[in-house]
Formats: structure tokens, sequence, C-alpha cells
């Protein structure tokens, strides 16, 4: 009986932190690698790459625990999320946070133990942008902009580990991420958008009203256009060319997914994303490696 109990458990734990969904794994992941792979010139030391893969993995999880617990009220109300366990009570706040908690602790000591000083400082950064992003939606007209910022402070972070530095072109990286996280996230807030219209909700997809698919599309061509200024500073070649316009043509992919804001339609196009990253991704290591 104890141990079914903590089988039951281990279940709503990993549900907790969407162990079950690597969307968002990936989506942080993705970036992150396209930072690591220009500051080492596609050559990546092997423990700096094991620690920001696992890295990437703990923080997202401990990110979707704080996620649940700043929304627990909010969940139980929309029809896509009231079934987490934290909203249908099926585990408690503190359990929640002991885990948050624990993930982050685990992040911080592979930082502290492999990496440099730089890139623990940065790490703090990274951990308090991850932890307040879920209460922006209260007062943040676009949280979504963010959350851009959140989910790509892995790129600074991986500049620091392999060159202990941050150029400018970390930064620019940094942009074109948070365009992108703009529109994927914009995608996914469409899904929601009548639900957190009546709780009260801020989101890019509210803010932008009937212009949702325009902006999306618009913060696309940002992130494309910045990735190419990188690429043509960086004398990136063909493969890194080919990868940019696989990335523009699942841009329009998306444009036909959700042009007619069907709810099933722009979650696809959002899940869909991790394409987007992982093209530009196969293009930049294509590149370093053909070299």
């Amino acid at each position: 009986m104890h141990t079914t109990f903590l089988q039951s458990r281990l279940s709503l734990y990993l549900r907790l932190i969407r162990f079950d969904r690597p969307i968002g794994t990936l989506l942080l992941l993705w970036p992150t690698l396209w930072g690591l792979w220009i500051a080492s010139q596609g050559v990546p030391d092997w423990t700096i790459l094991t620690v920001f893969v696992v890295g990437t993995f703990l923080m997202r999880s401990a990110g979707c625990a704080i996620n649940d617990y700043a929304d627990r009220d909010f969940d139980r109300h929309v029809k896509r999320t009231q079934g987490r366990p934290l909203a249908a009570q099926l585990i408690s706040s503190k359990e929640a946070l002991l885990i948050a908690a624990l993930l982050a602790l685990v992040a911080l000591a592979l930082v502290i133990v492999f990496l440099n000083t730089l890139t623990l400082q940065l790490s703090v950064v990274a951990a308090a942008l991850a932890a307040s992003y879920p209460f922006t939606k209260r007062f943040f007209v676009m949280p979504q902009a963010y959350l851009g910022l959140a989910f790509g402070f892995g790129i600074p972070m991986a500049f620091a580990a392999a060159t202990n530095s941050v150029p400018s072109v970390a930064w620019w990286l940094l942009a074109a991420n948070a365009f992108w996280t703009i529109a994927y996230d914009t995608e996914y807030a469409m899904v929601d958008r009548d639900d957190d219209l009546k709780i009260g909700i801020r989101t890019s997809a509210i803010f932008f009203g009937r212009l949702d698919v325009a902006a999306v599309m618009l913060c696309y061509l940002l992130a494309l256009l910045i990735l190419a200024a990188i690429g043509k500073v960086s004398s990136l070649g063909w493969a890194y060319w080919l990868g940019l316009a696989a990335a523009a043509g699942i841009s329009l992919y998306h444009y036909a997914l959700i042009h007619n804001r069907e709810r099933e339609k722009c979650f696809k196009a959002f899940l869909h994303n991790s394409w987007f990253g992982a093209v530009v991704f196969a293009g930049l290591a294509a590149d370093y490696a053909i070299r």
C-alpha cells in the first residue's frame, strides 16, 4: 500500500512538471543551443553542453511548478488547465513549492560545480525571471515579452560558460528569441483567450485583439530578420541560410493554422514551434560541421 501511495504521488509530481509534455523544455533548449554553438564555434565542451541540457530540463520543470502555484486559483476556471494536479487540489501548494525549490537547487548546484562565476551570476538573473514570470499575467499587458527574456536567458549564460564573456551577438540572439517567444506564446494564448477574459488574466492575444494573427507573423518576421543579421555578421554559410529558409516556411505553415483562430489549430501551431527552433539549430550545427 505504501508503494502504491508513493507511485501515485510520483505520477502527480510528474504531471505537475509536465514530464509527459516536453514542448516547453524544447522551446527553452533550442535557443540555448543556438547560443552555445555560436559561442563555441560549433565545438562545445561536452561538460558545458550536458550541464545546459540537464539544467534546461530542471528549470523548465521548476518553472511549471511555480507557474501552477501562481495560477492555482485561475487554472480551475480554464477548460484546458482545470485538470492540473494543483488546480484539481490533488497536491498541495506546499508540495508544488518544495518540488520547484528542489529542482532549482539541483540546477544551481550544477552551475556552481561545473561552470564559471559569470555564468553563476547570470543564472541568478535567469532564476529570478523564471520565478517572477507567472505573476506578470496579473499586471503586464503582454507577459509573453517577459517570457521571451526568461526563456532566452540561457543564451547569455551559454556565451558566459563558453567564453567567460557576453558579447553583443548574445543579446541580439536573445532579442530574436524574444520575438519568436511572443509569436508562439501568442498562439498558445489564443487557445485560452475566452477563459482568460473571464478571469482577468492579461495576455498578448487579448492585447493584440483582432490584430493577433498579424502580430504573430510580424514577430516571426522580426525574429528571422535578426537571425539573418546574426548569420551575416558571423559569416555563416549556406547551411545556416537553408535552416532559416525552413524556419520561414514553418512560420507560413503556422499562419495557415491560426488565421481562422480555431482553438485546436492554434494549439497545434504552438506545439509545432519546436520544429522552428530545431531547423535553425540544424542549419547552424551543419554549417559549423561543414567547416
